[in-house]
Parts: C-alpha cells; structure tokens; sequence
C-alpha cells in the first residue's frame, strides 16, 4: 500500500484533509488524517466501497459534489 505521502501527491484535489483521486472510471477518497477511512465512488457519485461512517461519508460526498468540476481533464 503507498504510504500516505505518495496519496496525497497523487491526488487530482485535496479538500480540508480528503483526498480525491481518480481511476479507472471511479473516484477514490482517503481521509489524509485517519487513512482507515476510504470511500470510492463511480463516476455519478454513487458509493461502491466505504469504511467511513455515515457522517463522514455525506461530508466526502457534498466535498465531492462542490469540487467535482476542478478535477475534469
């Protein structure tokens, strides 16, 4: 598993702490401070894996949603 580091310098944005990187057709985010907690998401915004509570997961989500267009090629 990369290191924290690498994550973060391969991130398309980080946003107060979570990482959002795409691949392969889905968006991966990484809280940066507590790297247990993960979510990928489909291109739509649909949640295909999580570890994050629901909480967590709905911030990840709206930070997806207000960011999304600064991560278009």
């Amino acid at each position: 598993m990369p290191d924290i580091k690498t994550i973060a310098d391969e991130a398309d944005i980080i946003i107060n702490g979570y990482a959002f990187t795409r691949k392969d057709e889905c968006i991966h985010v990484l809280n940066l401070n507590s790297p247990d907690k993960a979510v990928v998401f489909s291109a739509s915004g649909e949640v295909l894996e999580t570890t994050m509570d629901d909480i967590e997961l709905s911030i990840a989500s709206r930070y997806l949603q207000q960011n999304l267009k600064y991560m278009e090629d």
